[in-house]
């Protein structure tokens, strides 16, 4: 006995070890890792367009659970800093499609609403708002921020203090390690209890699957065996600005069990399991089934060969066995029966330039489309640079091709996996974890087309079926066959933003994307929406008030030419040439005309303008001419240097203007004590001349600071053209009397002749 009560101690330590390990194995269950990522802050604008708006990306890593964004928005203090609420888009795969100024997009453009948050900036100098995302779809998650709708006011750079609005994104994921992974046509034994309620798995959906189904069977709570699983059952992933997460509640049907049609191809699934009630420990079997449709065809390697050297000269194969087992012929059946399987066509991808990319159906143009199958296109924007784009997509319809009048060509463009089995009746189209797009064609619409800007980074697949009314998969058709021409691009903008717009490309840490900026009150996100268009009349009625009424500089030339001021009606020879042709140059529609490069003719007119007020003032102080001329020339170099460095600066204006003023003001005192009276000496000068043309000069400054907007630009500019010119008239002095050029000289009889001293202002015979 004495030997046997220490063996019967150890027995018991070793079972109490066993336990204790076994306890805290399953205490320890999944491992999750935590990542924060944050982006620079950056200064909001108002909002006019796409581009004023500022884009931040994400990437959100595999296996991630939990994703929270945490939005810390900020502004400067200062009475010109007024409460203002700051808009946020999110969405998933793309830059959000967002439309604050409520425009009308174009025919055929479809474009989901973003998901927004409006964040108040109030009282408080800074705001934080968080917004929690469970189970989110993995890759490149976009957010764009803005402030309201632009006023439309035209601020002079540094004239008014502005207030700063700072916005900054941070993201913070909680991702799982060691994922178990759902095997098909095998059933796993997992578990959710009070210290553990989610139970995560995954599943890979191989190409060409047309069906998966997910059960949960053997149900145990605490121990008991129950019909009715207790658990709520999640499928797929969630999404902005639409989730397609399919969610089972297992509690309210004895069979627990999901069927997807068409989910998502060469991707994982993600499947969540939780418990409804945290007090019970529950025990299932979880299986999953999937059902693959290989395709019936897919093409002749000579005639896919022939086709492939039509589009590049230089392309050579050099393993036609290799090529040859990629294109094989392949005949295999579904694995279930009762579904159709699909032909596809291999599709060339030909990159052109930054999110623009060009799809060729190879054999074609023309793609032969059935009613017993349907025909796949694989159009891979896969790459993460694509979905800064539009899709544009053009089917044009063979009539003689089309017997049955009846008959409807069916095409469903859509993302992540094709849409095999369509509806005659249905309006609309889309596989089990996201939406597609619908067209059709018949005989008497022979040609559609379709826009999808910022398309998610995905593999797109276009599927065509001829479908006959009140039927599904087209048996009441026959063996019907049209010919469909297929045209697919992706273009930066569409069709270049039109007339009355501009496809710019931007850029953010690195992302690259286009949007149109329009021009001539045409609005919209392809510049196609004319509610408040300007008329042709009304364009051409802007360039010709702010073309001619540069004109009103002739008067200055003649007066300062009659007062033999001639460099100084150089100057402003120089500014009305530029200015007009300027701003025939700068009008947002039609009536344009430029005769240079923009730039060069904006860089004149800014130089011109100051130099006319710079040599103005100059003159207004009578120096002597060898000081004046070297003030010309060396305030012209130092004008033109600080133009070239920022032209619409506030102080290359104000500098020239107000050193001017100095030195006029310092040579009328000058003038004064010399004189020992008030200079200008006479009342009529002040009274007719200078204060005339000081008060065009300031009410000119207040048009030009105030009062320009842009819809009000046309006339308030031309406006400052007359004021700023007819000020000149007024304020250039009067010219030096029995002046004369050196080429009149005034010979007399006697043979002498009347010699100027212009540096002494006398007149001597010589």
């Amino acid at each position: 006995m004495a030997l046997h009560r220490p063996l019967c101690r150890f027995l018991a330590l070793l079972v109490l070890a066993l336990q204790l390990l076994g306890g805290s194995a399953r205490l320890a269950g999944p491992t999750y890792v935590s990542e924060y990522y944050s982006q620079a802050p950056q200064k909001l604008s108002l909002y006019h367009w796409y581009g004023s708006a500022r884009l931040f990306v994400f990437r959100v890593p595999e296996n991630t659970v939990v994703m929270r964004m945490i939005l810390q928005t900020s502004k400067g203090k200062g009475a010109q800093c007024q409460n203002i609420n700051i808009t946020a888009h999110f969405r998933a795969g793309a830059p959000p499609v967002i439309n604050p100024l409520h425009t009308k997009f174009g025919t055929n453009t479809v474009a989901l609403p973003s998901f927004n948050i409006t964040i108040p900036l109030l009282t408080r100098d800074h705001t934080n708002v968080f917004l929690n995302i469970s189970n989110p779809v993995q890759g490149d998650w976009f957010v764009a921020a803005h402030l309201p709708e632009d006023d439309g006011k035209i601020e002079l750079k540094g004239f008014s203090a502005k207030c700063s609005y700072i916005f900054q994104p941070q993201m913070f994921v909680q991702r799982l390690l060691n994922v178990p992974v759902l095997q098909p046509n095998t059933s796993r034994r997992m578990s959710v209890s009070l210290i553990h309620p989610v139970t995560h798995m995954r599943i890979f959906i191989p190409e060409n699957t047309v069906q998966l189904a997910i059960q949960i069977t053997n149900c145990v709570v605490n121990n008991q065996v129950v019909e009715a699983c207790p658990v709520t059952l999640l499928i797929g992933s969630n999404s902005l600005p639409n989730s397609y997460l399919k969610v089972v509640h297992c509690s309210e049907s004895v069979n627990c069990k999901k069927t997807l049609a068409s989910p998502p191809w060469m991707k994982w699934l993600p499947v969540t399991v939780e418990n409804s009630n945290a007090d019970w420990s529950v025990f299932f079997n979880i299986a999953a089934q999937l059902a693959v449709c290989t395709p019936t065809e897919s093409g002749y390697l000579p005639i896919l060969f022939k086709n492939l050297t039509m589009f590049s000269k230089d392309v050579t194969m050099n393993n036609e066995e290799m090529f040859a087992a990629s294109m094989r012929t392949n005949t295999t059946e579904a694995t279930n029966v009762q579904r159709s399987c699909f032909r596809t066509r291999p599709v060339l991808r030909e990159a052109l330039d930054i999110a623009s990319v060009r799809f060729y159906v190879l054999n074609g143009p023309e793609v032969a489309v059935t009613s017993d199958y349907p025909i796949i296109l694989l159009l891979n924007l896969n790459t993460g640079r694509d979905s800064g784009g539009t899709i544009i997509l053009n089917l044009q319809l063979n009539k003689t091709s089309l017997l049955t009048e009846n008959a409807t060509v069916f095409a469903c463009l859509s993302a992540g996996s094709p849409v095999i089995a369509m509806d005659a009746n249905s309006v609309n189209c889309g596989e089990a974890l996201s939406l597609g797009y619908l067209l059709k064609m018949n005989t008497s619409l022979l040609s559609t087309y379709l826009h999808v800007p910022y398309p998610e980074t995905s593999r797109w697949y276009l599927s065509l079926q001829i479908l006959c009314p009140n039927d599904k998969g087209g048996d009441d058709c026959g063996n019907e066959t049209a010919r469909v021409g297929v045209s697919t691009v992706l273009s930066p903008c569409i069709g270049d933003c039109g007339v009355y717009g501009e496809c710019r490309l931007l850029r953010a840490h690195g992302y690259l994307y286009a949007a149109c900026v329009c021009k001539a009150g045409w609005s919209g996100w392809s510049c196609t929406d004319d509610t408040h268009a300007q008329s042709y009349q009304k364009q051409l009625l802007a360039t010709m008030l702010l073309t001619l009424s540069n004109l009103v500089f002739i008067p200055a030339i003649v007066v300062a030419v009659h007062r033999y001021y001639f460099v100084e009606a150089a100057v402003y020879l120089f500014t009305m040439v530029f200015s007009t042709f300027y701003h025939a140059c700068d009008q947002p529609g039609i009536a344009v005309m430029c005769i240079m490069e923009y730039d060069t003719l904006q860089y004149c007119d800014f130089l011109g303008s100051v130099l006319s007020v710079w040599v103005t003032v100059l003159c207004m102080a009578r120096l002597k001419s060898q000081l004046k001329y070297v003030l010309f020339i060396l305030g012209s170099l130092l004008i033109a240097m600080s133009m070239q460095l920022d032209r619409r600066g506030l102080w290359n204006l104000l500098g020239p203007c107000l050193f001017a003023i100095l030195v006029m003001l310092a040579a009328w005192v000058s003038q004064c004590v010399r004189r020992r009276h008030c200079y200008p000496p006479t009342w009529k000068r002040w009274v007719f001349f200078l204060l005339p043309g000081i008060g065009s000069a300031v009410i000119a400054i207040a048009v030009y600071g105030f009062l320009e907007t842009k819809e009000n630009y046309y006339y308030t500019h031309s406006i400052w053209h007359i004021l700023v010119a007819g000020s000149v008239v007024f304020l250039l002095p009067p010219g030096k009397k029995h002046l004369r050029l050196w080429f009149w000289p005034r010979k007399f009889t006697c043979g002498y002749q009347i010699c100027s001293n212009i540096k002494e202002d006398l007149y001597v015979v010589c």
